[in-house]
């Protein structure tokens, strides 16, 4: 029966295999995430007119209305301001945990 040379080397290169792959760090954290603040998450709601509306219940519904699309205008914005600073802080931590190339890869 022949014997081949690489047959003596194969549990060193085993042995090196099973040692890289153990050495591999594990994520043990989870990524960062934002609370969302309680005026992004609350619906935006619009005053209605009455049954039979008069002058005044129209300029009164108008100038409302106007105040709640600013507010619900400003609830997005932080909304969306938090969403984009939540996924940098998460781009930043996923740099942060990139495992280093090791000489054998």
């Amino acid at each position: 029966m022949p014997r081949y040379r690489w047959t003596r080397l194969a549990p060193i290169v085993f042995s090196v295999m099973i040692a890289s792959c153990a050495a591999t760090p594990q994520p043990s954290a989870a990524p960062p995430r934002l609370i969302l603040p309680q005026a992004a998450i609350r619906p935006c709601l619009l005053d209605r007119l009455p049954e039979s509306p008069t002058q005044g219940d129209l300029e009164v519904a108008y100038v409302s209305r106007g105040a709640a699309l600013a507010a619900c205008d400003a609830a997005r914005e932080l909304a969306v301001e938090t969403l984009l600073a939540e996924r940098e802080m998460q781009d930043r931590w996923r740099q942060a945990r990139t495992p280093r190339r090791r000489w054998w890869w």
